[in-house]
C-alpha cells in the first residue's frame, strides 16, 4: 500500500537534542574534552566580563562555536549562524536548545574579538594540553619542530612604498588600476601593505613567487604527535629557527631533550643554541650548504637520530589538516595577534581530534 505524502507534527514532543546525535559520533568524545578544559577557564572568563549589564554570549558557547567553524571548514560567521539555525548537531555541540534564538553574526564577531584580545584561545590551548598530560599522552624529552607559510589577507596592490609615493600605473584610470612594478625593487624595507601592515613579502623557495604572508610555527611532542606549542611570527629567513628556540625555552624542565627538524634548521647558530639548552638537535643534514652540515657523526650515529627523522614528518599532518580543514592556508584575519589566535585555535582543534581518537578508541593498556 502506498503511503501518503503528508506530514503531521505533534503538538508536544519529549525528544531532546542528545537523542538526535549518534552514540558513536566523534563530536561526543571531543565535546567531553572541550567541556573539561572550559571548566578550568571559569576564573578567566569572570575577569574579562563585567559583573552587571546585559548578558552577552556565554564564552563557553562561543568557544564551542569557534571550534565547530574549524572542524567543518565554515568560511564565515554568517554561514555559521545560518547552520546553527537548522543543524541539530551544531546546536547540541554548542549548547543551544531547540527554542534558543541564534545570535546575529555581527554580535558573534564582536564577542569573538573579545576572546582574541584577552588571549583566551591560548589559555584554552594550555588547558587541553594539561588534559593530555594527565592521560600520559605527552613526551617530556623528544620533540619535533617545523614552520609553514600562511598567506595574508592582503593583495599585492596594497604593497605600497612607505614614503607615500605611488607606483606608476598602466592602462586607464579607475579604482582598480594596474601598477607597473617592472624594474623597480620592492622589499619589506621600502614597502608595506596598506591593508595589513604586519604582513611581509616572502617566498618559500627560489622557484615560487613572493607573497604577503606570515609564518606559523609548531613544536610537536613525539609520543602521540600532539602540538605542545604554536606561534605566528613575521615571515623572514630566520623566523623558523628563532621561533623554535623560543618554543623550546618554554618547555618545562632542564633535563636533556631532543628536537627533530628538517634541513632548514641545519645552521651553526641553531645547533649551538640547542646544545646550550641541553637539547640534542636531531636536524636533517644539509650537505649542500656552503661549509657543510653543522651536524656531524656524533649525533647521526645514534638510533635516536634516525627515529627522530622518521617521526618529525608527522608534524606535516597538522599543517595539512590545518590548511585543508582548518582553512589557514590563507588567513581571513589581519594583524599578527589575530592571525596568531586563529592559528592556535586551529592547532587546538587538531589536537582535540587526535586526542579523542587516542583516548576513546585505543584501550588504556595499549596506550601505556
Amino acid at each position: 500500500m502506498r503511503g501518503a505524502d503528508g506530514m503531521q507534527e505533534n503538538l508536544f514532543t519529549v525528544a531532546k537534542l542528545d537523542d538526535f546525535v549518534p552514540v558513536d559520533h566523534p563530536l561526543r568524545a571531543i565535546r567531553s574534552l572541550v567541556n573539561e578544559a572550559l571548566v578550568r577557564l571559569n576564573s578567566l572568563f569572570n575577569s574579562i566580563y563585567a559583573d552587571s549589564g546585559r548578558d552577552s554570549i556565554a564564552p563557553e558557547k562561543l568557544m564551542r562555536a569557534l571550534l565547530l567553524q574549524v572542524f567543518y571548514s565554515i568560511r564565515s560567521e554568517r554561514q555559521l549562524m545560518e547552520q546553527m539555525r537548522y543543524n541539530l548537531l551544531f546546536r547540541w555541540f554548542v549548547g543551544l536548545s531547540l527554542e534558543d534564538a541564534v545570535w546575529n553574526h555581527s554580535v558573534f564577531s564582536k564577542n569573538r574579538n573579545r576572546l582574541f584580545e584577552n588571549e583566551v584561545v591560548e589559555s584554552f590551548f594550555t588547558e587541553v594540553m594539561r588534559l593530555a598530560d594527565r592521560q600520559g599522552l605527552l613526551s617530556k624529552e623528544h620533540f619535533s619542530v617545523d614552520g609553514t607559510l600562511i598567506q595574508a589577507w592582503a593583495s599585492q596592490k596594497s604593497f605600497r612604498p612607505k614614503d607615500g609615493s605611488n607606483d606608476q600605473t598602466r592602462g586607464g584610470g579607475g579604482r582598480n588600476v594596474q601598477a607597473d612594478w617592472k624594474g623597480k625593487p620592492r622589499s619589506n624595507d621600502t614597502h608595506a601593505s596598506t591593508t595589513d601592515p604586519d604582513a611581509r613579502l616572502y617566498r618559500k623557495s627560489h622557484n615560487t613567487a613572493s607573497i604577503l604572508s606570515y609564518q606559523g610555527h609548531v613544536l610537536m611532542e613525539n609520543r602521540s604527535g600532539l602540538v605542545v606549542s604554536a606561534v605566528v611570527t613575521h615571515a623572514d629567513g630566520t623566523g623558523e629557527r628563532e621561533a623554535a628556540i623560543r618554543m623550546l625555552d618554554r618547555v618545562p624542565g632542564t633535563h636533556s631533550k631532543t628536537v627533530g627538524a628538517d634541513k632548514a634548521y641545519d645552521t651553526a647558530d641553531f645547533v649551538a643554541a640547542c646544545r646550550q639548552r641541553n637539547v640534542t638537535p636531531h636536524v636533517a643534514q644539509n650537505d649542500g650548504r656552503r661549509g657543510g652540515s653543522a651536524i656531524d657523526g656524533r649525533t647521526t650515529r645514534h638510533d635516536g637520530y634516525r627515529i627522530s627523522q622518521v617521526i618529525r614528518k608527522r608534524i606535516e599532518e597538522h599543517f595539512g589538516w590545518g590548511k585543508t580543514v582548518g582553512r589557514i592556508r590563507q588567513t581571513v584575519f589581519r594583524g599578527i595577534q589575530r592571525v596568531d589566535q586563529q592559528f592556535k585555535l586551529t592547532m587546538t582543534a587538531c589536537n582535540l581530534t587526535r586526542m579523542a581518537r587516542i583516548m576513546f578508541a585505543v584501550p588504556q593498556e595499549v596506550r601505556q
